[in-house]
């Protein structure tokens, strides 16, 4: 057989079709039922590829978050590391974009996580993305570490505090805000990196 007409195996379609639920509303319900009916899959299949619905949507949350980011800022090495660092979490910033797109988001989030309490897969779901999300910083820091550019202690705490720092941001671009909030974000950037940078060491 041909490898170009080669039909994706069972458990590729599974995450193919939960990778795009997820792609098409991040607040999806990636449940069991649900993700097998995109994918046009049994029940019991996927569960033979992962047996809990975590299993699921951390293989599927990993694969998105650990696909090499084409043109990484982290690997200019024409800015400096602090500068890389900025630019890696407005990576993360552009996600959510601004105004309209941004209330949208928020809003979706919103009305799954908070205005009622989520289900288990909702739950399941969140955590895997902000788990993942972490990791990708994590990932950046630790290309710092490597450099020598910044000290290697408490990695996961500097990440934790990078990661609640972006998520203020983009909670503020959802409200009304003057011209000059983009100037602002990044000098709020600049301080939390050069924190990170500096005070965690101690």
């Amino acid at each position: 057989m041909n490898a170009e007409t080669k039909e994706p195996g069972t458990r590729a379609k599974i995450l193919i079709a939960a990778a795009t639920m997820l792609g098409e509303n991040p607040t999806a319900r990636l449940s069991v039922r649900a993700v097998a009916a995109r994918a046009q899959v049994s029940t019991g299949s996927l569960r033979h590829f992962f047996p809990t619905q975590r299993d699921l949507v951390d293989t599927v949350v990993a694969g998105i978050y650990d696909l090499d980011i084409p043109n990484d800022p982290i690997n200019d090495r024409t800015l400096t590391p602090n500068e890389r660092l900025v630019e890696c979490l407005r990576l993360l910033l552009a996600q959510v974009g601004a105004g309209d797109r941004a209330r949208e988001q928020w809003r979706a989030l919103y009305e799954a996580y908070v205005a009622s309490k989520p289900s288990d897969d909702q739950a399941a779901s969140y955590l895997a993305l902000e788990r993942l999300g972490r990791h990708r910083i994590e990932q950046w820091l630790t290309t710092l570490i490597d450099e020598g550019a910044i000290p290697p202690e408490r990695v996961e705490q500097r990440a934790r505090f990078l990661q609640t720092v972006v998520t203020g941001l983009m909670t503020e671009r959802a409200l009304p805000a003057e011209a000059v909030r983009i100037e602002t974000e990044t000098e709020t950037l600049h301080l939390a990196v050069v924190a990170t940078a500096s005070v965690w060491s101690s």
